[in-house]
């Protein structure tokens, strides 16, 4: 059996297991793999996110039926999660978000929070230009190199 139809025979039964204890997060280290599986919200897509050090897994599907994602117009770039981990809009939950939809922002500005194995790291933006598109929502566990915001010059 090949490496990947073993992850994907686990996939299986760790979605299982979730489902079946009705679990929100399930994190499991096998050998060098370890999966993590987080429930968005009730009846939403189970998102899996393969641990940095870990080899690549697929998304578990789109069980719940999501929206899929809409493609980003030519003219805009695109920025992209360095790291796994929890997005946050704002420094705190009582303070105001870094950028909004429609901002102007500069190269160099902070625009989010990435939270990994409990460091915030501060992510900043590599364009300057208009925020046309927030993708990610606040608290989302998001993976590497998943879109998170939309940059027009």
């Amino acid at each position: 059996m090949s490496t990947e139809d073993r992850d994907s025979q686990t996939l299986e039964e760790l979605l299982a297991i979730m489902h079946e204890h009705d679990l929100d997060r399930l994190k499991v280290t096998s050998g060098d793999a370890v999966f993590e599986l987080v429930r968005r919200e009730p009846g939403a897509q189970t998102f899996v996110a393969p641990a940095p050090s870990a080899p690549a897994a697929a998304p578990a599907g789109n069980a719940g039926g999501a929206p899929v994602p809409l493609a980003a117009p030519a003219n805009v770039k695109r920025v992209l999660a360095p790291l796994t981990g929890v997005f946050y809009r704002s420094p705190s939950p009582d303070a105001d978000v870094f950028v909004n939809e429609g901002d102007r922002i500069a190269e160099g500005d902070v625009i989010c929070i990435l939270e990994a194995m409990k460091l915030f790291n501060e992510i900043q933006s590599e364009y300057g230009g208009t925020v046309v598109r927030v993708l990610a929502e606040n608290g989302e566990l998001v993976a590497q190199g998943e879109e998170l915001f939309w940059i027009a010059p």
